[in-house]
């Protein structure tokens, strides 16, 4: 009997446990979806003939006949959010010191409750922009931070013309 109870309490905890890891991986897979959807949306011209462009994907996983999957997200009336991204370089730039990818995700979760990105997500979004340039990244023993670059200064005019002469 006892053996019984335990093993029913158990099943219930893997079964929470299961539980959180679909809601994680339907996170998830909401964002490749978005990513999909913004390469589609960007990608130079549809190839029509069939000799090598991948058809457009639905919500479903099937395959579409609509060239932009970006008509079909207007459609269903959903307001475009911002990128993510934007939304990152919005929260490092309200401060003005250095900040952990946890905190940044925190208070995303708080200003955006409608946004959910995993952990993993908000760094690699926060390395891609490092990559690009437009944050830099801070070591601190075992910690990351981020900050936002500082804008290069931009030359006026009298000092161009103080360098010529």
């Amino acid at each position: 009997m006892e053996q019984a109870a335990s093993d029913l309490r158990e099943n219930r905890r893997r079964q929470q446990e299961l539980a959180a890891k679909i809601k994680v991986l339907r996170q998830e897979e909401a964002l490749l979806m978005n990513i999909l959807n913004l390469a589609e949306r960007f990608e130079p011209s549809a190839d029509t003939t069939g000799t090598g462009a991948l058809p457009a994907r639905t919500r479903n996983g099937t395959t579409g006949e609509t060239p932009h999957r970006a008509t079909t997200a207007d459609a269903e009336g959903k307001p475009r959010q911002p990128l993510l991204g934007d939304v990152l370089m919005d929260l490092l730039n309200a401060h003005g010191e250095p900040r952990l990818a946890k905190e940044l995700r925190d208070e995303l979760l708080e200003k955006h409750p409608e946004r959910t990105p995993t952990p993993q997500v908000v760094r690699n979004t926060l390395e891609s922009l490092v990559a690009k340039g437009r944050i830099q990244r801070h070591k601190q023993q075992r910690s990351v931070m981020y900050s936002p670059t500082e804008p290069e200064p931009e030359k006026t005019a009298p000092e161009k013309a103080t360098s010529t002469t």
